[in-house]
């Protein structure tokens, strides 16, 4: 074995090898697993497993990007877990939160400890106060905290964009969403940015006080005009990435371009991806909406009472 390493030497060929070995290496595919969490809400709302397979769907010709997908909740072969360089959240959140039972918060941490990036959709930014709600503030900078945040629905406005990889492709629009505002951020939001901000209009405050309605606070910044940050970006002290996204509450809305363009290009950010100039280009029709949707029982509406004058 020595003398055919030392004749690799003295020929240059191993210096090639050591080469190519780097250059393959460096063209291994990025690995991003979306997990989709259990049926939730009436219909055509918080379709995790429907929309999850969409995005992947959306990224299958992404180079240098490999996507697995996880339907209806944590991943059952720990092997998924591996080697990831993004893993992205569609879930409810609170005590139902996927990556919050059991031991799975130290599990997703360690995964995390590796250098891969994290992102959480919608209802996946609350945690618990008591559970989750520290480590989602280092792990993606920011999270929906009860009595302080709030979640009604409305026309997000979002008339300019900040210059980032996330934002590429993507040219200002408006669309009614349960987008959630004045979330929690780390001190100075530092590491944070911004992706999409918006003014919330009063019809968001016509609720009355509660855990997820309304406060005092959220109230007088409605009243002042403060501009609320809906998605935004993170860069973790160490090297990781987070990226936050409130909405996508409703199905239909992954059929607007630019609302489904900017959270692909988050994954790839995630990932350590190179985001295309132009974004990532993809297709959703009206029928690609209505498949793999979770079998969920229509509510009727409870008969009038036969009341007697």
């Amino acid at each position: 074995m020595s003398r055919l390493l030392s004749r690799l030497l003295h020929s240059g060929r191993a210096l090639s090898l050591v080469v190519f070995g780097v250059t393959a290496l460096a063209a291994a595919d990025r690995k991003v697993l979306l997990v989709a969490g259990p049926p939730s809400h009436p219909p055509g709302m918080h379709e995790h497993n429907a929309g999850v397979i969409l995005l992947q769907k959306c990224l299958a010709g992404v180079p240098g990007l490999k996507t697995d997908i996880v339907l209806g909740g944590w991943p059952a072969d720990p092997a998924k877990l591996e080697g990831l360089d993004a893993v992205i959240f569609y879930c409810d959140g609170q005590q139902k939160h996927v990556a919050l039972q059991d031991d799975r918060k130290a599990v997703l941490g360690r995964v995390l400890a590796k250098g891969a990036g994290l992102g959480l959709l919608h209802y996946a930014v609350e945690p618990t106060l008591e559970n989750g709600h520290q480590e989602f503030l280092g792990w993606v900078g920011g999270a929906f905290e009860i009595h302080w945040s709030v979640n009604p629905h409305w026309d997000a406005e979002f008339k300019s964009l900040p210059v980032h990889p996330i934002t590429r492709g993507v040219k200002p629009f408006t669309i009614r969403d349960e987008w959630y505002f004045n979330m929690r951020f780390v001190p100075d939001r530092k590491g944070v940015t911004p992706i999409l901000v918006a003014v919330p209009d009063a019809s968001t405050t016509s609720r009355p006080d509660g855990h997820h309605s309304g406060n005092p606070h959220v109230r007088a910044a409605v009243a002042r005009g403060d501009p609320q940050t809906v998605a935004w970006a993170f860069e973790r002290p160490d090297g990781g990435r987070g990226f936050g996204f409130t909405g996508a509450h409703y199905h239909q809305n992954w059929g607007h371009e630019y609302f489904r363009r900017l959270v692909l290009n988050a994954i790839l950010w995630l990932a350590k991806v190179e985001v295309p100039a132009d974004g990532v280009q993809s297709t959703i029709t009206a029928a690609d909406l209505l498949v793999n949707l979770d079998p969920k029982p229509v509510k009727k509406a409870a008969p009038k009472a036969d009341v007697k004058k």
